[in-house]
């Protein structure tokens, strides 16, 4: 359920092996210079068992969520610093439910060294008899995720609670000594005693809550710096974007992931482009060259503020808060290529794009080179690691996870592809698509003044790669189950799943049932899960018709048979696996049977621009936009939540109906009520509106 209100007012350590530790960057934070007055957002998303209340107004930019149930919670996250605060209570079978009172407001405050500290405060109840503190987190929000996720804190950061009356407070420096954190429980209603705060006579307490950081604040995106005059009027997802837009950076969800990560900065980027203005999309093309390796890869996620020491305590000693950019991922190196292309060759792009490729690449006053050279190295970068498989197109030259490392793209859960070593993603359509990328960047001359006499040379073989690699790579997935043996399969997992066979078998054609496999594993043997990905291959590969064709086709037939359920495209059906691997795959896995909003968008993106082809059979087209048909019908049944990170879903009376993620205690994880790349369907949308 979402409701908004827009108000003007006054006012776990990554290996070492995948980080680089990023000097230009301070660290520290610092009060930050008046911001010009801004209209306040104030929005609210109740999803689950939580209750998510937006604000910014100001410096202030907040995240407020209360979570009822069994294990009551509370937390602020702030996008500045990726900081935040959380209160913990302890496990209760009876349950309890929060309430929201009035509308938060925005806090200044100073710390005891006239450090100004910035936040919201808020009114609160909850009806329960009785809420005991288990523990209180102040410190990076990856911190507070950590402990979440594993009950476990860095005894660094341990914050004891100072009682005063009917109050309860926890304050603490960043372990550098920069101004930290603060949170404060006024009891307005109910007794504190012992560390319990139990509930009056009608059951009922109620709290003043109030949580604030020294972190610097980031600068806002808003209006026409943000959306262009053809975004769509979606008032929820225009809020959603608003918030985790700013000139630094894009967020790439809250609570969860409230700072840069490189990949859905990309893919947001390239889903948005039509609706955003080009302020907002140089800022967050801008942010991911300026985190580049030096070998020209992408960065995944960056460790800022308390986390950035906390990584630097353990690696060196020091109390440093430069950044540290964890580069683990793989699909990211790809898929930088195919959106800036997209951006610097646009018409939009032409009188601007000399003047973006030579700026500055690194933060300001700092000398790292320009946003050319860097994507220059990325080019080098994509051309070298390409060139193997180019040359000798067998599986031993694909590209694989990092050495070490389960994950290397989106499905970066420990199960995501399977226990896979080559994602089809990746393999089969990123890195085609970036060397036609490099290819066509080459061809403009965009890229003349910051490429060398061997880039050139190296450069100039990009196409001749890339049609290999579209040959040769997506071949090496191929799965083919014969039609009795998908009909067994089919019948055995709806049965094991107590959902409906029928429809799945009715959908079956009379031959062998094709599909790509989610990934290789190390032995090069395909990984027999159908999968969403194809979304990719719609978007960005060069398809001859009979292949989007029968991709379409088998995708979007009823699950398990394909993808499609009443409560969305699933991003994962692992049918035809044993039931070892079908177990890992369930609607519990944060990448299993699951339905994931920007993986809908994404294939609603590529069958409108296959759609735009002239050489589609008519059999093709008409298949095609039946397809479409059924996507945007499941896609507006689950409007209210699509801004959200996931969800998953029930079977009741022969219909698939949304079921929140995060909400069972069997879910893997929690999803953020506002993500990054859920905000896409104001570019992303249906055909005639």
């Amino acid at each position: 359920m979402y409701s908004f209100q827009v108000m003007q007012a006054a006012t776990v350590l990554q290996s070492a092996s995948a980080m680089v530790i990023a000097s230009w960057w301070l660290g520290a934070a610092t009060a930050a210079a008046p911001q010009p007055a801004q209209p306040r957002l104030d929005f609210e998303v109740q999803e689950g068992l939580n209750i998510n209340r937006f604000v910014r107004e100001g410096n202030v930019a907040a995240h407020l969520l209360l979570r009822s149930g069994t294990d009551p919670r509370i937390l602020i996250a702030f996008p500045a610093g990726n900081s935040g605060v959380g209160l913990w209570f302890a496990h209760q079978s009876g349950g309890a439910s929060w309430t929201l009172s009035g509308r938060p407001g925005a806090v200044h405050d100073s710390d005891g060294n006239g450090r100004v500290l910035y936040g919201i405060s808020a009114d609160a109840t909850l009806e329960g008899e009785d809420l005991q503190i288990r523990e209180a987190v102040l410190s990076s929000i990856r911190v507070l995720r950590d402990y979440q996720l594993l009950g476990t804190v860095p005894s660094a950061v341990a914050a004891a609670p100072t009682v005063q009356g009917r109050t309860l407070s926890w304050s603490r420096d960043r372990l550098d000594g920069a101004a930290g954190y603060r949170l404060v429980l006024e009891v307005t209603q109910g007794q504190l005693r012992d560390g319990h705060i139990r509930a009056d006579p009608d059951g009922k307490i109620g709290l003043r809550i109030t949580g604030l950081t020294g972190e610097a604040p980031l600068t806002p995106l808003v209006g026409g710096e943000l959306l262009n005059d053809s975004a769509g009027a979606d008032a929820a997802a225009r809020d959603t974007l608003t918030f985790l837009a700013y000139r630094e950076k894009l967020l790439a969800g809250s609570w969860r992931f409230d700072t840069y990560f490189g990949r859905d900065t990309l893919m947001a980027v390239r889903l948005l482009m039509p609706a955003l203005s080009a302020t907002a999309v140089e800022a967050g093309l801008s942010s991911v060259l300026a985190r580049l390796s030096v070998q020209g890869e992408v960065a995944h996620e960056e460790d800022i503020g308390e986390r950035a020491v906390l990584d630097h305590l353990k690696s060196d000693g020091s109390r440093s808060a430069a950044p540290v950019f964890d580069y683990k991922m793989i699909d990211g190196d790809y898929l930088l290529a195919p959106v800036a292309s997209a951006w610097l060759l646009h018409e939009r792009a032409r009188p601007r794009a000399a003047a973006f490729l030579a700026a500055a690449a690194g933060a300001p006053g700092e000398r790292r080179g320009t946003r050319g050279a860097a994507l220059v190295a990325n080019l080098r970068f994509v051309l070298q690691t390409a060139s193997a498989f180019a040359a000798d197109p067998t599986r031993a030259h694909l590209i694989g996870l990092k050495p070490g490392f389960s994950v290397g793209e989106w499905r970066d859960s420990e199960e995501g592809i399977g226990r896979g070593r080559y994602p089809y993603d990746v393999n089969a359509v990123l890195v085609p698509a970036a060397l036609e990328a490099a290819a066509q960047l080459t061809d403009r001359g965009l890229l003349s003044p910051y490429v060398s006499a061997a880039d050139r040379a190296l450069f100039g073989r990009a196409s001749q790669m890339a049609s290999v690699w579209r040959a040769k790579a997506p071949q090496l997935f191929e799965v083919a189950i014969p039609r009795k043996a998908a009909g067994s399969a089919i019948e055995a997992y709806a049965a094991s799943q107590a959902i409906a066979a029928r429809p799945a078998l009715a959908a079956l054609g009379p031959g062998d049932l094709r599909f790509h496999a989610i990934a290789l594993d190390a032995s090069g043997a395909p990984i027999p899960v159908m999968h969403s990905d194809e979304g990719f291959a719609l978007l960005f590969a060069e398809l001859d018709a009979e292949r989007v064709d029968r991709a379409v086709t088998v995708l979007m037939r009823p699950f398990p048979a394909g993808l499609m359920t009443d409560a969305g495209m699933l991003v994962a059906n692992p049918v035809f696996c044993a039931p070892s691997l079908q177990v890992r795959f369930n609607r519990n896995a944060y990448h299993g049977t699951v339905v994931w909003s920007w993986q809908q968008a994404l294939f609603a993106a590529g069958l409108e621009r296959q759609l735009q082809r002239r050489d589609l059979a008519p059999a093709v087209r008409t298949h095609l936009v039946e397809a479409q048909r059924v996507l945007w019908s499941a896609i507006k049944a689950t409007r209210s939540i699509s801004n959200s990170e996931l969800w998953s879903w029930s079977f009741d009376a022969g219909h698939y109906r949304v079921a929140p993620f995060g909400a069972a205690a069997a879910d893997a994880d929690e999803s953020n009520a506002a993500q990054l790349w859920s905000t896409v369907y104001l570019a992303v949308r249906p055909p005639h509106e």
